[in-house]
């Protein structure tokens, strides 16, 4: 079961985006293609950034809707692949964003300035309805998950659903660097702020996609296997803020 590969659920912003551009430079990983991209010739980072970026490029530049997960007995990647084509068909909404750096759990994101409920709901439907793809947790994989958790219903939750952060424990995020030291942190978070706002600017993201990745061995990045569109029947815009 170890060696088997898992899968994740999550949302990466179009190829052709500015925003995916600027993070998967930053990260210097192509989800997409599994190709290596150099950093941002603009960017004046730090001289450590790969080291910096080394955990979260293994997964590349997304935010999770379901967490990472080796397939149940009895299901396969055919059946993950269409219940996730069906997830997004019926949606009711797209969701959508306004994209800021903050920092979260010790490590520097992009964030929604404000709580989506639209966006809620959408990372609790592809818990709940693709979990009876999931195998439960290891031994090793528990105990992992426990040492990083205090809370009552984040351990519920893990019991439950393979991961403690869901419902209202989930914040939408994509990860921009690794856990950074406190004296490092506001420096970072104010260069990748002048970054988001340079390429992105402070528009709207619709969060229009769920996409299926892979991850074949514990040592190798996560590749895209489907991308799938959410419905376009009606766009649940963002929060004033």
């Amino acid at each position: 079961m170890s060696g088997a590969p898992r899968y994740a659920i999550y949302f990466v912003p179009p190829p052709d985006g500015v925003l995916y551009r600027l993070g998967r430079a930053l990260l210097g990983y192509d989800v997409y293609t599994g190709a290596d991209v150099p950093p941002p010739v603009d960017a004046d980072l730090p001289a450590d950034w790969a080291t910096l970026t080394e955990e979260p490029r293994r997964y590349g530049f997304h935010a999770t809707l379901k967490a990472p997960f080796r397939l149940a007995p009895g299901c396969d990647e055919a059946g993950l692949r269409d219940a996730v084509q069906r997830v997004a068909a019926e949606q009711p909404d797209i969701p959508s964003i306004r994209p800021v750096v903050r920092s979260i759990g010790g490590f520097v994101a992009i964030v929604p300035d404000v709580r989506v409920p639209a966006l809620d709901r959408l990372a609790a439907d592809c818990v709940t309805r693709l979990d009876r793809f999931r195998a439960p947790l290891t031994a090793a994989e528990r105990a992992r998950r426990l040492t990083s958790i205090a809370g009552e219903r984040e351990r519920e939750n893990l019991e439950q659903w393979g991961y403690p952060y869901v419902f209202a424990e989930f914040r939408f995020h994509m990860t921009l660097t690794g856990r950074l030291p406190d004296e490092r942190r506001p420096a970072v978070m104010e260069q990748m702020t002048g970054l988001v706002e340079k390429r992105h600017g402070r528009g709207p993201l619709a969060i229009d996609r769920i996409v299926l990745l892979r991850q074949d061995t514990p040592d190798a990045r996560f590749r895209v296997l489907v991308t799938a569109p959410l419905c376009e029947r009606a766009t649940a815009p963002a929060q004033p803020g």
